[in-house]
């Protein structure tokens, strides 16, 4: 196994951390300077590229949220017109009115150029190629809506000359809870050293320093749970288990160093009464399991934002996806 996970030392003083001596509560930081970081990061890449436009899809969802807001913010900074911030909408099988018209909104207020472009009809007929009945809500149901939507996103950002800035967080990273070269790939990822619980948290910070439509959108997106909506009522966290949980065991285990036990013990004390213990149980099993079964994803994932003392590029953390069955001491 390749870590080269550096010091925390050179980042304590950014994050406002303790001395180690223990689990902390994950991700501990100022949303400001998070959102700061992922704003430098962008408009370091798109200078050096000479790049003057950028595609994104908007699903209505936070991360796709908060990487628009990376966006316009980037732009804001480097004089361009936020019109050539070409915000896509692409409801498919499982999008609801509500995510949908907080997309819009929130790509409204900014200020930002709009399109919507409906993904049903092509993805029915593709599955109708290949021999799916077109309803059996399976992996390659929703998978095909992911891949098309970037596909699309690429094609676009062909049109215009620009990039695709990616939507991912890290914590979807950790685990691979992404759709290979579907959602798993763009151009540049502004929310891949960012995890969900932190997206959650910059969000709401920024609505509360912006009043106006855009906010309104941003807080109606943070009370809304997360979903990739490929399916109708599908709840992210009803399948994989609380982010918060998710969040807490990245951190612990690769900043503290703690294996399942010791990472367990820890939740449990940590969310006591908060958590029952099958709950983080059943949750810490999926996070260790899916964090090196679905590495292949890392391996080859696009650039991003380093924003903590640690990434999960193939610079940081490269393992192989069949690397078994991984004995970790807690």
């Amino acid at each position: 196994m390749k870590r080269e996970l550096g010091s925390l030392a050179g980042h304590r003083a950014f994050l406002g951390l303790p001395p180690k001596k223990g689990p902390v509560a994950p991700f501990p930081c100022s949303p400001a300077k998070v959102f700061a970081a992922q704003v430098a990061g962008l408009r370091r890449r798109l200078r050096a590229i000479r790049c003057r436009d950028v595609v994104i899809g908007v699903s209505g969802g936070l991360d796709s949220a908060l990487a628009l807001l990376v966006c316009r913010e980037a732009f804001a900074r480097l004089r361009l017109d936020p019109k050539r911030i070409h915000a896509i909408t692409m409801p498919g099988f499982g999008t609801t009115r509500r995510t949908r018209g907080n997309a819009l909104a929130l790509a409204e207020g900014l200020g930002v150029a709009t399109e919507t472009i409906p993904i049903g009809g092509i993805v029915r007929r593709h599955l109708k190629e290949i021999g799916h009945d077109g309803k059996t809500p399976d992996a390659a149901y929703e998978n095909a809506q992911a891949r098309m939507r970037t596909m699309v996103l690429m094609d676009r950002a062909n049109m215009v000359g620009g990039i695709v800035v990616g939507t991912g967080d890290l914590s979807e990273i950790a685990i691979g809870w992404c759709t290979y070269n579907g959602d798993h790939m763009s151009m540049f990822g502004v929310n891949s050293g960012v995890p969900k619980t932190v997206v959650r948290r910059v969000c709401s910070w920024w609505a509360e320093r912006h009043p106006g439509a855009a906010a309104a959108a941003i807080e109606d997106i943070v009370a809304t749970p997360v979903s990739p909506e490929l399916v109708k009522g599908q709840v992210t966290e009803r399948t994989i288990g609380p982010y918060d949980l998710h969040d807490f065991f990245l951190w612990n285990f690769i900043v503290n160093e703690m294996g399942p036990k010791r990472l367990a013990d820890a939740a449990k004390n940590f969310f006591r009464g908060r958590f029952a213990d099958a709950e983080i149980k059943a949750t810490l099993a999926i996070f260790l399991r899916r964090f090196f079964t679905q590495a292949f994803k890392r391996n080859c994932a696009p650039d991003g934002v380093k924003v903590f003392s640690f990434d999960l590029s193939p610079h940081g953390w490269w393992i192989p996806s069949d690397l078994g069955v991984v004995k970790l001491h807690g």
